[in-house]
């Protein structure tokens, strides 16, 4: 297997040929325009690396890595005109840059695109390919509405919350990685088990976020430390400072959290410190570790070589001690 890199500038560059001129111009710029934001690229390097691990041709998988990366584009456009976001890595969202409804009409544009890049497959891997987007994509809509509902709701639970992020955020992962075992043709028992250990991969990345969120450098965390925080997400640190905080520090986390509590001075301070003192940052990382031990159970069990396992698994673990 070669080195990430090599997978991200690989990417990269099918990226650029697939970023074409069209019309009309107030559709496809928008899309060219969020495509060139950047971001980590995790998703359709998972795919490629995934396809090399069992031996198939990287070459192959670059239009699923591209449907998966497009998609997720198509969903970071529509969920931030529902956040009513005005950046998006560093830079005006599409929404702020054009209009309303040009994010609305191209981010469309862009969940039909990817459909179509599924269209390059012989029939047998495409129907493969596209019942696991469909479904995939189905849920990911589930997670957003999930997180929404969250908003206005005082009882979310943990099992709640997890699921939310499971759909939001870790069955894209997942399935980045089995779409990347179907283009090499994989047993479907190893195509099933590149999807659990991307998606136990995906949750441990998503309270990864939750925790430097709170905890992160503000140097390299890339967006605003404590953004979390001042926004009145339940995310799974709040849920566990409620949870192992006395009456009193519950009260207090609640009022903080309420849509008054915006305007307490030194909240996101107060704040960390009850995460901290509650147990809860501490609950955090011991989850993070938990599920990230699940993904590499998962895969020991994948029929690939040790070497290719054990690139897997390097990679897991340098998104679970990021920084970024």
């Amino acid at each position: 297997m070669k080195a990430i890199e090599t997978y991200q500038k690989q990417f990269l560059a099918f990226l650029e040929t697939y970023k074409e001129e069209r019309e009309p111009k107030n559709l496809y710029e928008p899309i060219a325009y969020i495509l060139n934001l950047g971001g980590k690229r995790l998703r359709p390097v998972l795919t490629l690396m995934t396809t090399d691990c069992f031996d198939g041709d990287t070459h192959q998988a670059l239009d699923a890595a591209l449907a998966v990366e497009v998609f997720h584009n198509f969903s970071l456009i529509h969920d931030d005109i529902m956040d009513a976001a005005p950046l998006r890595r560093g830079h005006q969202t599409v929404h702020e840059k054009w209009d309303l409804n040009t994010g609305i009409l191209s981010g469309d544009a862009m969940l039909i695109m990817a459909y179509q890049l599924f269209e390059n497959y012989q029939p047998e891997t495409f129907q493969k390919l596209a019942k696991l987007f469909s479904q995939t994509a189905l849920e990911v809509c589930e997670g957003q509405q999930y997180d929404i509902d969250f908003e206005t709701r005082s009882d979310v639970s943990i099992s709640e919350y997890l699921k939310m992020i499971e759909y939001k955020t870790a069955v894209l992962v997942g399935a980045a990685m089995k779409m990347g075992a179907i283009v090499a043709n994989a047993s479907t028992e190893d195509q099933n088990r590149c999807y659990e250990f991307g998606r136990n991969l995906g949750i441990a990345f998503q309270l990864q976020d939750d925790y430097l969120d709170a905890f992160g450098n503000p140097e390299t965390f890339g967006k605003q430390v404590g953004g979390d925080i001042l926004e009145n997400k339940k995310t799974y640190l709040y849920l566990k400072a409620l949870e192992f905080s006395s009456e009193k520090d519950q009260r207090q986390l609640k009022q903080l959290f309420s849509n008054d509590g915006s305007d307490f001075k030194d909240k996101i301070q107060i704040v960390k410190e009850l995460f901290i003192a509650s147990g809860a940052a501490e609950a955090t990382k011991k989850a993070i570790t938990s599920y990230t031990k699940k993904a590499f159970e998962v895969l020991q069990a994948i029929t690939i070589a040790d070497k290719n396992k054990q690139i897997l698994q390097d990679f897991g673990t340098q998104l679970m001690t990021r920084d970024v």
